[in-house]
């Protein structure tokens, strides 16, 4: 199947500029969960100025696994070039890569930032004097496809249950931080 995608690749050639490679690149990673709304598509048509919106789409699939690929399988920036087989054009290998490095480190950051976590306590009584705390913890690894949970389950005393709510909103903090940047 690869190798009929592949075979696409070469409309990206219809496109102005490096920047309309580019432009296209960074939609398709916005869209990545909703998908291309049709004012996307009919400009993307127009950058690569296809007649039929039907020749968009395999294309389109096609930029989605090399960014897949590039982002989630964690190639090296060098290895990026090795994912294309030889039937693909060398300058359009070469602006793939260079695009995909440029762009590598921050889609992957993105996909880190989409991981959720949520929580809640409940106290359990025990035969302890001091009470504790009860965490059920849920964590969603969104970049997973299918979307994989795993559930924690542990028990704390209140003081350390104080150290790890700072610590969680100080990470928080730090990762609210990381997205502005």
């Amino acid at each position: 199947m690869e190798r009929t995608l592949w075979r696409r690749l070469p409309l990206l050639v219809r496109a102005n500029s490096k920047e309309s490679v580019e432009f296209i690149l960074q939609t398709l990673w916005r869209t990545r969960k909703s998908g291309l709304d049709a004012d996307d598509r009919r400009l993307l048509c127009e950058m690569l100025q296809l007649q039929n919106e039907s020749d968009l789409d395999p294309l389109l699939l096609c930029l989605r696994v090399l960014i897949r690929k590039c982002v989630y399988e964690n190639i090296s920036k060098d290895d990026i070039q090795k994912v294309f087989p030889e039937e693909v054009l060398p300058e359009l290998q070469r602006l793939l890569t260079l695009l995909l490095q440029k762009f590598q480190r921050e889609w992957q950051a993105d996909i880190h930032m989409d991981k959720a976590m949520t929580w809640n306590t409940a106290t359990q009584e025990t035969e302890m004097m001091e009470p504790l705390a009860v965490i059920n913890l849920k964590l969603q690894n969104d970049a997973q496809a299918p979307q994989e949970e795993l559930d924690l389950k542990f028990q704390l005393a209140k003081g350390t249950l104080d150290t790890m709510l700072k610590s969680m909103y100080c990470i928080r903090d730090q990762l609210s931080n990381l997205g502005e940047t």
